[in-house]
């Protein structure tokens, strides 16, 4: 089910799909419920047949609300509760940012697997700890990229993609626009040394995909830029963003990330991909079709067989989910390889550093 929603911070998918799993073959705990997308977290992951045993977070209200979403769930008495309960083998967090890191490192000490919302971490030092725990642990420091794992079309043109629809592809470019509604953000939001930086985070998101679909596994940046175009009153923020990379097999990448999706968009934001290959482009409307239809999901491609429109919208199951949990159950990596989650992050932190080094300009 897909709703028009407003606020991104909402967005949480569910579908009706094949359950991987028997009931409580794979139980799983909430912790530290600071950003929405938990939500979509645990709805994926119940839809593919996880069960969710514990939720916790220091603020009971978020708990309680929590609660009215997943009825089943108990409410653990602390956070060692649930890493001390050997029947949980996965905790899924969408803890402040820079706390996401220090979370996980605790989930993977305990021996459980880990899965956080984006952005995974909020500088370097962070990720080099996590790699360190990973290889000591075995565990997953798995990431939530919803913005193609959690979206029909996103995900089915990937499927396209190796398939050999459009060729070799060229150049990924995405312009990713977001509602800002500020009254609603809580005071971390505001807070660079929290959220990392607008690269950081939405960016994070932009270049897992341009990985994904150009079949890169590193990248080299081009440029990077930050800047507070319009919100001067709230320092911290960052409204503006932008990426060029180029692929290790040559791939070109452009990204414009930002917090100014007009009022009268009637979703959070009008992301687009657009994508050239060899033999064809393809087009990406994820959320919805402006002036025409929303909530949509879909695809334009055009090849040298025909031009095509595919409606995309309840199509693609969000195979993550399941593919996620038996990676963890089997030790595989079909979902998302551990190195792809981390290298997408650790170019995004590294353009912010480059971002921030070059300064705002003054407009």
């Amino acid at each position: 089910m897909i709703e028009v929603l407003k606020d991104g911070e909402n967005y949480a998918p569910s579908t009706k799909t094949e359950k991987v799993v028997e009931p409580d073959q794979f139980q799983f705990a909430a912790a530290f419920l600071d950003h929405g997308h938990i939500y979509g977290q645990c709805n994926g992951l119940c839809d593919a047949g996880a069960t969710i045993k514990w939720a916790y977070d220091p603020n009971m209200a978020r708990c309680k609300k929590f609660c009215e979403a997943f009825p089943t769930v108990r409410i653990a008495d602390s956070f060692n509760q649930i890493l001390d309960d050997p029947m949980v083998q996965l905790v899924a967090s969408a803890a402040v940012p820079n706390r996401r890191a220090q979370v996980g490192c605790q989930v993977m000490d305990s021996g459980k697997h880990y899965f956080t919302d984006k952005s995974p971490f909020t500088n370097l030092k962070q990720l080099n700890d996590v790699k360190h725990v990973i290889d000591q642990t075995g565990k997953k420091y798995m990431v939530y990229y919803a913005e193609r794992i959690h979206n029909d079309a996103a995900w089915i043109t990937g499927d396209l993609i190796d398939e050999g629809i459009i060729g070799k592809v060229l150049q990924v470019l995405t312009i990713a626009p977001h509602r800002l509604n500020l009254s609603a953000r809580p005071k971390w939001f505001l807070n660079k040394s929290c959220y990392g930086g607008i690269l950081t985070d939405l960016g994070s998101h932009q270049v897992e995909q341009f990985l994904h679909y150009a079949g890169c596994s590193d990248a080299i940046i081009n440029f990077a830029r930050v800047e507070n175009f319009y919100h001067s009153d709230s320092t911290g923020l960052e409204d503006f963003g932008e990426i060029s990379m180029t692929g290790c097999n040559g791939t070109s990448f452009y990204t414009r990330v930002d917090w100014f999706s007009p009022d009268g968009l009637r979703t959070w934001g009008d992301g687009r991909t657009f994508i050239l290959g060899t033999e064809g482009t393809i087009e990406l409307r994820k959320y919805l079709d402006v002036a025409r239809q929303a909530p949509s999901s879909k695809i334009f491609l055009v090849n040298g067989e025909s031009e095509q429109e595919i409606d995309c919208l309840g199509r693609s199951k969000f195979p993550f989910f399941a593919k996620f949990i038996l990676d963890c159950i089997n030790g595989t990596e079909f979902a998302m390889t551990q190195d792809h989650a981390l290298k997408a992050a650790e170019l995004s932190m590294r353009a912010q550093e480059i971002a921030d080094s070059r300064g705002m300009s003054q407009l």
